[in-house]
């Protein structure tokens, strides 16, 4: 896959996700394209991404725990079915179930990146937005997460939150596992902008501009970017069945 690095500024003010940029399916290479497909809308200038009651698992009878999912991605690709090649495989020895075409909408080098989100969240959903590597080789395989929030540790009032960012270091020796999720008092169920800015020394996380974390050694092969809503159907204790929760998307700026 040809690196697609640049500029990008999407709003979503059409009447669908810009198909030149995204891809509605979370890491369909274990699954398929037709059991990876998200639940979303493009509407009043907004991605909203849900998981409604009906929505089936992803990898079911395969992943643990059981996981539902809605997704987009701005790149995919992998080897052939039978194969381990492939991006964030959850699981040694997964294998390709479904050939993905190399698609690179947006795959930014060293740069920034900016979401405007907010997010309607039960007791056992989560939100995120990260960026991976392309995995192209498979050391080529860290994540920087933006920001990633779990119902759970959210405030039931508003007044506050648990935000995770950082950088995980999956299958690449050159980075360093540095991650943590500090409480901050904010109200993730409105507006906020969650930013991160990378070179080869450092990474900085950033909420409203201001900045929540700073890591070393960041990854400076491309990367593509990843938003996402997840619901963990069987966490103990947790009755949310009829909920739907959400993560919308105002707007993804960025460069790199």
């Amino acid at each position: 896959m040809q690196p697609r690095g640049g500029d990008l500024d999407d709003d979503f003010d059409g009447v669908d996700l810009d198909g030149t940029v995204w891809t509605p399916h979370y890491l369909p290479a274990w699954s398929s394209r037709a059991a990876s497909e998200a639940t979303y809308e493009v509407r009043d200038s907004s991605l909203l991404l849900s998981i409604p009651p009906t929505q089936g698992l992803w990898c079911a009878g395969d992943h643990e725990p059981a996981l539902r999912v809605s997704a987009v991605q701005s790149g995919s690709w992998s080897g052939p079915v039978g194969s381990t090649r492939g991006q964030q495989p959850y699981r040694d020895g997964v294998r390709v179930r479904e050939e993905q075409p190399a698609f690179a909408g947006w795959t930014p080098g060293p740069g920034w990146v900016e979401i405007r989100a907010r997010a309607d969240l039960t007791g056992r959903s989560m939100v995120s937005g990260w960026l991976i590597g392309l995995e192209d080789e498979p050391e080529r395989s860290a994540e920087i997460c933006v920001f990633e929030v779990f119902g759970d540790a959210v405030d039931p009032r508003g007044r506050s939150a648990a935000v995770g960012s950082g950088l995980h270091r999956f299958r690449d020796p050159d980075v360093v596992e540095d991650f943590a999720a500090p409480r901050l008092g904010i109200d993730v169920a409105r507006w906020h902008t969650y930013g991160a800015r990378w070179d080869g020394s450092t990474l900085r996380t950033t909420v409203d501009g201001e900045v929540v974390r700073t890591c070393a050694a960041p990854p400076t092969y491309p990367l593509q970017l990843m938003l996402a809503v997840f619901d963990f159907p069987d966490r103990a204790g947790v009755d949310d069945r009829d909920a739907v929760p959400l993560l919308a998307v105002d707007r993804v700026r960025g460069h790199g």
